[in-house]
């Protein structure tokens, strides 16, 4: 039986400098995400689009989500295996292309590159293949339209 799950945030524009968006360059593109039981997240847009470069903007916040994902499914179906992973890190990289003004744009795909310590005497090739089924679980990836690829490097712990 699926069983249904439901989440809220609360998005707040803070942008207003007094005259709303009565033109292009008359507002900031900043907003604060909210959620119960959470600490704020302070957003805008991307610098390329007039955004403030020191807050997170959404497509930071969906590579987040992606990695995240991924990260936590593969962590789990580990330790379901009998593998100790001992350090998880991920450089993931996302590509997106400006579109036109009626379609404004899409990611191309997204690449994981998580790399993963593992307990010596582990099986290295069941932690490689772990990560492919850690994509075929992750809830975001499969809600995209877009690739979403994964580069793993897995490396025993020194004795």
């Amino acid at each position: 039986m699926a069983h249904e799950h439901r989440y809220r945030v609360d998005t707040i524009w803070t942008g207003n400098t007094g005259t709303g968006t009565s033109g292009y360059r008359d507002y900031a593109r900043d907003y604060r995400l909210s959620a119960a039981r959470r600490p704020d997240i302070a957003g805008s847009s991307d610098p390329a689009f007039r955004g403030d470069p020191t807050r997170w903007n959404p497509e930071d916040l969906l590579l987040a989500s992606v990695s995240a994902c991924h990260q936590l499914w593969y962590l789990h179906l580990c330790a379901d295996a009998g593998i100790a992973v001992l350090a998880y890190e991920d450089a993931a990289e996302s590509t997106m292309v400006e579109g036109d003004a009626q379609t404004g744009g899409h990611f191309t795909q997204f690449v994981l590159r998580p790399r993963v310590t593992v307990r010596p005497g582990d099986d290295l090739a069941l932690a490689h293949r772990l990560h492919e089924a850690a994509h075929a679980q992750c809830f975001v990836a499969n809600s995209l339209k877009t690739p979403v690829l994964c580069e793993p490097t897995i490396t025993p712990a020194p004795r």
